[in-house]
């Protein structure tokens, strides 16, 4: 491509940002980056939305459910995303629930897994900054659709800065301690 050509496409394309890892058709850029997806029956609405977003964002979406508004338990649904984050199924998780602090507290249990309940932008972006969360947990009760979109792509966009957080993120995943071992 000729450089007057590289800067009309570059001048075209500021001003919209594309998460990390996807791609236009007309990219040989990597696949687009897989994310986990998952909700409640109080996070089902939200979770659609969501989801629609991410597919219009070149994402590509694994939809672990539920499938509906019928009441559904949360911990099994959330181990769901969890476990294809652990696994390297999906580069990133994302589970919907009322508040997100359950599903927080479920996915957390998955190995490999750092999940974050993010109610604004400075939790979101400081979850993927200081402490590389591969999972987010979202409150459907507590978050305007808008907003929690808002909430996502900054969450999406933002880089572990790593230096001194590596080291931090290195002693969350340290294996646990005995059982019944005083931390006094």
């Amino acid at each position: 491509m000729e450089l007057g050509a590289m800067q009309e496409r570059l001048r075209s394309s500021r001003g919209r940002a594309r998460p990390a890892g996807s791609r236009r058709l007309d990219d040989s850029l990597p696949a687009p980056e897989r994310i986990a997806l998952g909700a409640d029956h109080g996070g089902f609405a939200l979770k659609e939305r969501l989801k629609e977003f991410l597919l219009e964002s070149g994402y590509e979406v694994d939809d672990v459910g539920t499938t509906g508004p019928a009441a559904v338990d949360y911990p099994p649904l959330a181990r769901a995303v969890a476990q294809r984050v652990g696994s390297g199924a999906c580069s990133r998780g994302i589970f919907v629930d009322a508040t997100g602090l359950g599903s927080c507290m479920a996915a957390n249990r998955v190995r490999g897994v750092r999940c974050a309940t993010c109610h604004d932008e400075r939790t979101a972006k400081s979850s993927r900054s200081h402490n590389d969360a591969n999972m987010l947990a979202l409150g459907a009760a507590i978050l305007h659709p808008g907003y929690a979109r808002r909430i996502v792509r900054l969450w999406l966009a933002t880089a572990f800065e790593g230096g001194r957080h590596a080291r931090r993120v290195e002693q969350i995943m340290a294996p646990d301690v005995e059982r019944g071992t005083s931390h006094a």
